[in-house]
C-alpha cells in the first residue's frame, strides 16, 4: 500500500473512532506506531488484527513478499510501540511468537482471516505473528501497588520508577522460567530453544531503552534544574549520576547478550540481570528518598508559560514550572 493510502486510512480511523470503510470495512483494524529502526522517528501504519483473548495479534505478511515489512524490523529494534484500537490508545511491548506458540497463533489467525494462508504459501519466510502486550497494566503490578494519580513531578517520577521495576521483574521472571524449562526437559519432544528467545529479548530491550532514556533525561534536564534550586542536593545528585554510569555498564553487558539471543547463555544473562536488579533497586530507592521532597510541589504536566512577551521573566522559585518544563522530556 502507498504512503498516501496509508495516511488516508489513518486519518479516517482517527476521525471515526476506529472505523473505516472500503476494503477494511467490518474487519478488526488497528494503528501501530513504531520507532524507526535507524532514525528513531515515529511511523504509523494501519494493520488488520486478530484477537487472542485480551491481546491483539498482527502478522508481518507484507502481502507475501520475500522481505519482512518495515514496521516489523522497527519493532525488533524498538519493542515499545503505541497501539490504537477503536477509541483506545495504549503503549505495548511487541513480542513475535516463536515455536509452537507461533504455529498455534498463526492457525488461529488463518481461521479468522484465511488470506494469510495464501500469503504464507507465496513466500519462503515464516510470516511473523506479533503479540501486542499492553504495558500499562505493569503500573498496577509493580510492588503490588495500584497506580496513583499523577499531579506533581514527584508523582511522575514514582510512576516511571514503578514501570521500570515492573519491567525488570517481568524480564527476570521470564529468564527464570526459561532456565527452569531447560532444566526440567526430559524424554521425547522438542526442548526449549537453548538461547534466550524473543519474549525475553523484547521485554529486556524495551526495559533497557526506557531506562537509558530516563537516565539521559535526568542527567540533561532534571538534575541540573534541581541542583540550581536545591544546591544542598548536589552531593546526592553527583552520586546518582555516578550510579547511572555503573548501571549503564551492566546494561551494555545485557545488550551484548541480546545481540545473539540464539547462542546467549541464559545463566550468564540471569547473573548480569541480578547485578542490574540490585544496583537499580538501591538507586531508585535512594533517588526517591532524595528527590521526591524537592519535586513534590512541581505541577505535572508543567503549566504553559503565562508571561507576556513584554514582561521580563522572573527567576523561578523552588517547585515552579521551570523544573517541570526542564523535566518534561526526561520523564514523559
Amino acid at each position: 500500500m502507498s504512503q498516501t493510502f496509508h495516511q488516508s486510512i489513518v486519518e479516517e480511523f482517527r476521525a471515526n473512532g476506529g472505523k473505516v470503510g472500503g476494503p477494511f470495512e467490518g474487519s478488526d483494524l488497528l494503528l501501530l506506531t513504531t520507532s524507526g529502526a535507524t532514525s528513531g522517528k515515529p511511523h504509523t501504519v494501519p494493520l488488520g488484527c486478530v484477537r487472542d483473548g485480551d491481546l491483539l495479534l498482527v502478522v508481518g505478511s507484507n502481502l507475501g513478499a520475500p522481505r519482512h515489512p518495515d514496521w516489523y524490523l522497527n519493532l525488533l529494534a524498538h519493542p515499545q510501540v503505541q497501539v490504537e484500537f477503536g477509541t483506545e490508545a495504549y503503549e505495548a511491548i511487541a513480542v513475535p511468537a516463536e515455536g509452537e506458540r507461533r504455529e498455534r497463533l498463526f492457525a488461529q489467525v488463518v481461521s479468522v482471516a484465511p488470506g494469510y494462508a495464501d500469503y504464507q504459501a507465496g513466500t519462503a519466510r515464516a510470516l511473523p505473528v506479533v503479540v501486542l502486550e499492553p504495558a500499562e497494566p505493569e503500573y498496577e503490578e509493580a510492588d503490588g501497588a495500584n497506580p496513583r494519580a499523577v499531579h506533581t513531578l514527584a508523582d511522575k517520577l514514582v510512576q516511571v520508577h514503578t514501570w521500570l521495576r515492573a519491567q525488570l521483574r517481568h524480564v527476570r521472571t521470564e529468564a527464570e522460567a526459561h532456565l527452569a524449562a531447560l532444566a526440567a526437559h526430559q524424554g521425547p519432544g522438542a526442548a526449549p530453544a537453548p538461547g534466550l528467545g524473543l519474549q525475553i529479548r523484547q521485554h529486556c530491550l524495551a526495559f533497557c531503552q526506557s531506562l537509558e532514556f530516563h537516565h539521559t533525561g535526568e542527567d540533561a534536564h532534571i538534575f541540573p534544574t534541581v541542583a540550581r534550586y536545591h544546591p544542598e542536593l548536589r552531593p546526592a545528585l553527583d552520586r546518582l549520576q555516578e550510579e547511572h554510569r555503573t548501571i549503564a555498564r551492566i546494561q551494555n553487558d545485557l545488550l551484548g547478550l541480546l545481540a545473539d539471543i540464539g547462542n546467549a547463555d541464559p545463566k550468564r544473562f540471569l547473573t548480569d540481570l541480578e547485578r542490574m536488579s540490585g544496583e537499580l533497586r538501591a538507586h531508585l530507592a535512594y533517588e526517591e528518598e532524595q528527590l521526591i521532597p524537592a519535586l513534590a510541589d512541581v505541577p505535572w504536566p508543567p503549566p504553559a508559560p503565562s508571561a507576556s512577551p513584554d514582561t521580563p521573566a522572573s527567576p523561578a522559585p523552588s517547585g515552579s514550572g521551570a523544573a517541570g518544563s526542564a523535566a518534561e522530556s526526561a520523564v514523559s
